[in-house]
């Protein structure tokens, strides 16, 4: 990254940037002022796939300007104002309307679930955005929590990021050969290839209800291979908090495009809704077409090719499925689309900590406070063992003292240390710093733990910090799974875990044990803190 990206550094001789407030997959957000009107602005830094191709990256911009004139053709109070575009540093920066306040993500981290009142609002406001966009051929497909901010003081909901958007006469990422989107908001036919339309991101705000209601999406799965086929094949159960909302939830969770609420009917029930307190039920709608299926159309080699030009690791296996040949190459298609996702930066609102399964990470930029300049991690640390321990330095990009006897197991994005039979489980996550910080991660991941933990207990989750560094603790008890991770019961469990965010990313670690044997599995706990280190990450870890 140039010179200009640094904190105070000036952009086209007119804006000033301040401190970094967020940074996703497309770019990095910073707060900025206009010197020459006198205002305050966010500027978004589009990062370009390969500096080195000249070729590449003008076409990456003259992509990037079609989409922002596109993009500034929509006048509506809930879609974020775009200013202007220009480039600098040899990259495209965008310039936008500053909104002060947090994302939804980052309410729903902080303060649980919404109300039914607001969450319809939000709706509302939102529907109204998707409506000027969808009118001038603009289709956001990548609605989600983390690209909704809340302005505060008025509670105005802005539709943001319109960093993968597919607008007329632009060649969109999604054609040529690679999936973009969050798996969990993403429509069926999007997920399995088909062609998008208006209904695509309807489905997606359907979604996002789900999760402002109740705190976690409906198709939240222990895996990709999971997500995918919750979203695809799996009966739609909207949470119970849904209730109030159901029948626009449900009309908009339609897997047929063509049976989909449109924009304009949920938008009049959401609005009798506020005005009558009372939900209308659907018009009816047309008969289901028969034999609607959903089939991959890039080919998992094409994807596989084009990501891997873009610097996306995606060498990863999928999951053996069980049934017929024609149903196992589909799924084993869609894993390899969501896996190159995962690769590329993909992040989810919660954490299942003691999952051994990969999951659904969604890209996404964040209103977080962050420092302009972070000191990079050494490339190696020196660990002092102390008897009974070996010392590792793990290539994910950190080290630490791990009892004799424990060995590695890399399961995307977590690195775990089992002893043997798995009786202790020592658990390492590193991921981008998000919303709300420690302690609002912590909390959205024990509000939904009673349905994720079989019998989850003795809950408690504080604010802490760790190395002077901002963190919370979260520990509690439940049923356990059994040695090989496929959801039996296992015996009773313990867990000890905390987060902290340090540089630019949080790191969360945990020690599970048998409750009879918890306060070994604190000594271990406790010297895994005492010991860990962050250190530079190697490519393959």
């Amino acid at each position: 990254m140039g010179t200009y990206a640094a904190h105070g550094g000036l952009i086209a001789g007119r804006y000033r940037l301040g401190r970094k407030i967020g940074r996703g997959g497309m770019g990095t957000v910073w707060r900025a002022t206009d010197e020459l009107l006198g205002r305050e602005v966010a500027v978004k830094e589009l990062h370009v796939d390969d500096p080195r191709s000249g070729r590449d990256a003008r076409a990456q911009y003259d992509r990037t300007l079609r989409e922002a004139r596109t993009v500034a053709q929509i006048k509506h109070p809930n879609v974020i104002v775009m200013h202007d575009i220009v480039e600098q540093d040899g990259r495209p920066w965008i310039v936008m309307e500053l909104v002060e306040g947090c994302s939804l993500a980052g309410r729903l981290a902080a303060d649980g679930p919404l109300g039914p009142e607001e969450a319809a609002r939000i709706g509302l406001g939102l529907l109204g955005a998707l409506r000027a966009a969808h009118a001038r051929g603009v289709l956001h497909r990548d609605i989600k929590p983390p690209n909704v901010l809340l302005e505060a003081g008025t509670g105005r909901a802005v539709l943001t990021d319109f960093g993968i958007a597919q607008v007329p006469g632009a060649t969109t990422i999604t054609e040529a050969g690679a999936f973009v989107g969050s798996p969990e908001y993403t429509a069926p036919e999007r997920m399995s290839g088909g062609a998008a339309g208006p209904g695509s991101d309807l489905w997606s705000l359907g979604v996002l209800l789900c999760t402002s209601l109740s705190g976690a999406s409906p198709f939240h799965r222990d895996s990709l291979g999971g997500i995918l086929h919750a979203v695809v094949h799996d009966e739609i159960r909207p949470p119970e908090a849904a209730g109030p909302l159901l029948p626009v939830v449900r009309g908009l969770l339609e897997r047929d495009p063509g049976r989909r609420l449109t924009a304009e009917e949920a938008e009049a029930m959401l609005r009798a809704y506020l005005d009558t307190g009372r939900m209308p039920a659907a018009a009816p709608r047309p008969p289901a077409r028969r034999g609607t299926t959903h089939v991959l159309r890039t080919s998992p080699r094409t994807l596989t090719r084009t990501l891997t030009r873009r610097g996306v690791p995606v060498a990863r296996a999928a999951p053996a499925y069980r049934g017929s040949p024609a149903r196992t190459a589909l799924m084993a298609a869609l894993t390899v689309v969501a896996l190159a996702a995962l690769a590329a930066g993909m992040a989810a609102l919660l954490v299942d900590r003691d999952s051994t399964a990969g999951d659904n990470r969604a890209a996404r930029l964040t209103t977080r406070p962050a420092t302009a300049v972070v000191a990079e991690p050494p490339a190696s640390a020196s660990v002092a063992a102390p008897p009974g321990y070996r010392s590792v330095q793990d290539p994910a990009g950190f080290a630490l003292a791990v009892p004799e006897g424990f060995t590695r197991s890399f399961e995307p994005p977590r690195v775990f240390y089992y002893s043997p039979g798995k009786e202790f489980r020592i658990g390492v996550l590193i991921q981008d710093v998000q919303e709300g910080g420690p302690i609002g991660v912590m909390r959205s991941s024990a509000a939904i733990a009673p349905d994720r933990y079989p019998g989850y207990r003795d809950g408690t989750v504080e604010r802490t910090t760790h190395n002077g560094h901002r963190a919370a603790s979260w520990e509690f008890s439940w049923d356990g799974f059994d040695e090989n991770e496929n959801k039996a019961p296992g015996g009773s469990r313990h867990t000890y875990d905390v987060a902290w965010d340090e540089g630019e990313k949080m790191y969360d670690v945990w020690v599970s044990s048998p409750v009879g044997k918890a306060a070994e599995g604190r000594r271990y706990f406790d010297t895994m803190l005492a010991t860990f280190v962050r250190t530079k990450p190697v490519s393959s870890p």
